[in-house]
Parts: C-alpha cells; sequence; structure tokens
C-alpha cells in the first residue's frame, strides 16, 4: 500500500514577536498561508520495522534530524506501532528558505501515516502532536490561512487572502532560524498591525492586506545577508505590490495581481537569482481522506 501526499509551502503575512518565554521559545504572532508550491511525499509500508527516509536532495538528513522522520516515531512510539515505513520525500520548496519546508513534511508526513496505518486521528489530534516536532508544524497540518499564537501551536483559522500571485525569489544562501531569533531585540523593533491583517482578510480586501504585511525578523536576516535586501529592492522596482521576508528568511516573497506585472517580475528576477517562483495561494484547510 503507498500513500501520496502533497506538503505546501507557508508564507507570512504577518510575523510578530512578543517577548521570550521562560521556556526559551518567543511569544509570537504570525499570519500564515499556504502556497501552491509543495514537497510531494510517497509513504508505503516496510516489513521492517524501522523509518527509510529517501530523498535525492543532498541537503535533506535521512535520519533523526528529518522532520518527517520525527513524525513517523513520535506515532510508532504513542501507538506502539510495528510496521516499518518509507518515507520518499520529492522535494520542490527550497531548504532553509523560511518557507516551512521541512514543518510541512512531517505534517503531511502525520497525515499520510494516520491514514497508511490506519489511526483515525483527527486533524486537532495531528496539529497537537505536531507542535511536539516543531513550531510550525501544526499549522501546516491544517494548511489554509490561520492567525497563529504561542510558539505558533495556537490556531484560528482566518478566510483566504484575495486572489493574487505570489513570486517568491530565494538566493543561494541558507538561514538560521534560531541565529536570527537570538539576534533579535523585541525592544527594537515596529511590529507589524496583526490585527489590521486580519481584518482585511475577513474583508477580502487586498489593498489592505498589501498594507500591513510585515516580519520583525526582517530587519536581522537583512542585516546579516544585504543580498535579500537587494532582492527586496529588486521586487519593488519591478511593480510588486507587497514585498516581505517570510519567517526568518531569506526568501523575499511579492504579491501581484495582475498576469503581465507577474511575468515581467519573474523573468526580471530570474536574472539575478538562484531560485524563483510564481504560485497561487491555496486558500482551503486540508481535508482527512
Amino acid at each position: 500500500m503507498k500513500i501520496l501526499v502533497k506538503a505546501p509551502a507557508k508564507i507570512n503575512l504577518a510575523l510578530d514577536v512578543l517577548h521570550k518565554r521562560n521556556d526559551g521559545y518567543h511569544e509570537v504572532e504570525m499570519i500564515m498561508t499556504t502556497i501552491d508550491l509543495a514537497d510531494r511525499l510517497e509513504l508505503s509500508l516496510l516489513e521492517q520495522n524501522q523509518i527509510h527516509i529517501i530523498s535525492q536532495n543532498r541537503y535533506v538528513p535521512d535520519d533523526q534530524r528529518n522532520l518527517a522522520y520525527q513524525a513517523a516515531q513520535i506515532l510508532k512510539d504513542r501507538f506502539g506501532i510495528k510496521q516499518g515505513v518509507a518515507i520518499s520525500i520529492e522535494k520542490t520548496i527550497p531548504v532553509a528558505a523560511g518557507l516551512a519546508g521541512g514543518s510541512s513534511d512531517a505534517a503531511a508526513a502525520l497525515r499520510g501515516l494516520n491514514k497508511l496505518w490506519n489511526l483515525g486521528l483527527s486533524l486537532d489530534e495531528l496539529a497537537e502532536i505536531g507542535s511536539e516536532i516543531g513550531s510550525d508544524v501544526s499549522f501546516c497540518v491544517y494548511g489554509g490561512t490561520a492567525l497563529a499564537k504561542g510558539r505558533g501551536e495556537q490556531i484560528k483559522e482566518l478566510p483566504a487572502p484575495p486572489t493574487c500571485w505570489v513570486i517568491l525569489a530565494k538566493p543561494f544562501i541558507g538561514v538560521s532560524t534560531a541565529d536570527v531569533y537570538r539576534r533579535l531585540d523585541v525592544n527594537a523593533v515596529t511590529h507589524p498591525n496583526i490585527g489590521a491583517m486580519v481584518d482585511a482578510l475577513h474583508h477580502s480586501d487586498y489593498q489592505a492586506v498589501c498594507r500591513n504585511v510585515g516580519n520583525v525578523l526582517e530587519d536581522v536576516t537583512l542585516n546579516l545577508h544585504p543580498e535579500v535586501a537587494q532582492i527586496k529592492d529588486q521586487m519593488k522596482r519591478f511593480g510588486a505590490d507587497a514585498v516581505l521576508m517570510s519567517g526568518s528568511g531569506p526568501t523575499v516573497f511579492g504579491l501581484v495581481q495582475h498576469d503581465s506585472r507577474m511575468h515581467r517580475i519573474y523573468n526580471g528576477l530570474r536574472g539575478f537569482c538562484d531560485q524563483v517562483f510564481a504560485v497561487r495561494m491555496l486558500g482551503d484547510r486540508n481535508k482527512l481522506d
């Protein structure tokens, strides 16, 4: 038996950090939405009681460091699963890009294994398990658009953003999320207006969405990596309606509604950036089969 699962990337329309918590994590408020840029996972049963990760991408670990591996291990431990599984990961989402590629792979593994092993868990139960793996995994279990609080595990569903193109550009660098948070001074940042973004989504107001994008981690990464700032400037110059870094970076995304402008920005960025994508937002939450 084989199960195929898509693992969509996410972008942060708004990302705020409120303070550092006693447990070492940061208290955050984030508005995230999934986009049509996805890894693909194929899960198949093994006779041997082991977890086998398969990927052609040399940046994807095939051991306990892999979040999909951790997802399988936690389910095996919690529910006494004696069957093994092979998880083949076809990567499309850039690695270490601020797009939650690893977290989405873990979430897809949870959803797929729930079916493969006949566990009968709800999305809420899978999201709770996902929160033990990583801060973005809970959101990725649900997909769609949501406000995430706490360290990212408290999820409140929001309406899908207005229809538009999302153009993503990632320079050939990786960014350590832990390093960015370590360098962040929460008392010296301009906090995005999370409430205004929530209102914009409820009213499907594209202009208000564009006005209220914001990410407190952006300045930290821009100071570490000037090439990220250059990509932002280029996107603005080419005419994107809003430009923001996603997560801890280094991927920058631009929003645009018109096809002709999307093509102009996409083609312009491809001239000097390694990985460029033009995709749509997905909008809808995941459903269990």
